[in-house]
């Protein structure tokens, strides 16, 4: 096994080993507290510019199968950190290893990390940029490389994930997943913008009842409207919200015309396209286990999470009502406007990978989009 290298801009040293492909990459390095979804986790176009550690301790034991990814053209992340790579996995599903689906597409693997510092580290400091490299071990010309680095608020990361072309999605959810089934009832149509969209949202509207055209991140919203959709859902996607502005100039066309519901990036699209600031998390929320309450109903549900940055709700100044909120830090998860068929949450309802207790959401779009017709 080859040596590896991982060095955050702060200067700390970490040593392990190689398990994916023989390259050096720079990314913001985040952690992610779930236990299984490892693929799915990858495949997240929410992670463009991002080096993933998990901080359960075994990975890879159940391998890749084909129909988990969350998007096309393979992983999405910049490099990925466990404690242990798993190589023998044993899942009737799978098709190869975790090893060489990294090694396929080009990703850098780190194993035999201390995830439990590393997780500690980023927790106080804050997250930070770091570089994974098997080419290069010296401490110092990698740190020189990675404060060269400008930050992932450099760059749009929407356009390196989104689709060339629309497209139309007719796959529903599998059949364990427990969510509530559409029966009986007129299909209404959505357009999803693809601000890097994951296929479990896709696939939870078909369950729900949608019949579901994607479109790419610069479709100008006059294209859109043309199209005369039921209603707009804004995606999930990676990188500063405020560095997708054909995004932010689309939503602010859009809302009043039809219903809009955002998730995550698309949440924090709607906060900027009503005039208010997003925020950069210290060290961001990634996991399939963070506590939400719902605000209107009193319920807490168990979220799936993928952000960096947050909505600053107050700073929207009475336009909407706060409907979700983080109960490990407080931070506010979800919105709806007090006049016009628009809300979001920053959470992930559709999992993939995580709880299924906010799945109701895409029928509680169809419900608004009923309202409004």
């Amino acid at each position: 096994m080859k040596k590896a290298s991982l060095v955050l801009r702060d200067g700390t040293v970490f040593e392990g080993r190689s398990f994916g492909a023989d390259t050096e990459r720079i990314g913001e390095v985040v952690f992610n507290t779930s236990m299984t979804g490892y693929q799915e986790i990858l495949t997240d176009p929410s992670y463009r510019g991002q080096i993933v550690t998990m901080t359960y301790t075994q990975i890879g034991n159940y391998g890749i199968v084909p129909e988990d990814i969350e998007s096309l053209n393979g992983p999405k992340v910049e490099g990925f950190v466990v404690a242990e790579y798993q190589d023998a996995y044993s899942n009737w599903r799978a098709r190869q290893s975790l090893g060489s689906y990294l090694i396929e597409h080009g990703i850098p693997g780190i194993e035999w990390i201390d995830t439990r510092a590393l997780t500690k580290h980023l927790r106080t400091q804050g997250a930070q940029m770091g570089i994974i490299s098997t080419l290069e071990h010296n401490p110092s010309a990698l740190l020189a490389r990675v404060r060269q680095h400008p930050g992932i608020s450099a760059f749009d990361y929407v356009k390196e994930v989104t689709t060339g072309k629309q497209y139309e999605w007719t796959e529903t959810c599998w059949e364990w997943c427990k969510v509530e089934k559409a029966t009986g009832q007129t299909r209404r149509r959505v357009v999803v913008y693809d601000f890097g969209v994951k296929f479990n949202i896709l696939r939870n509207l078909v369950t729900a009842g949608f019949d579901v055209t994607v479109v790419p991140a610069q479709t100008p919203a006059e294209a859109v409207i043309e199209m005369n959709p039921d209603g707009i859902l804004l995606s999930n996607g990676p990188g500063d919200p405020e560095t997708v502005t054909y995004g932010i100039d689309a939503a602010r066309k859009l809302m009043g015309k039809k219903p809009v519901f955002g998730i995550c990036l698309g949440h924090q699209i709607l906060g900027l396209a009503m005039g208010g600031r997003t925020y950069k998390l210290k060290f961001g929320h990634h996991g399939g286990n963070h506590p939400v309450k719902d605000m209107v109903s009193g319920r807490v549900e168990i979220t799936s999470q993928n952000h960096n940055y947050c909505v600053d709700v107050k700073s929207l100044k009475g336009q909407v009502e706060l409907t979700h909120k983080n109960l490990y830090d407080g931070s506010e998860e979800g919105m709806r406007h007090v006049e016009l068929p628009v809300f979001s949450v920053q959470h992930h309802p559709e999992a993939g990978p995580g709880p299924n207790d906010s799945t109701h959401l895409f029928f509680r779009f169809g419900q608004m989009i009923k309202a409004f017709s």
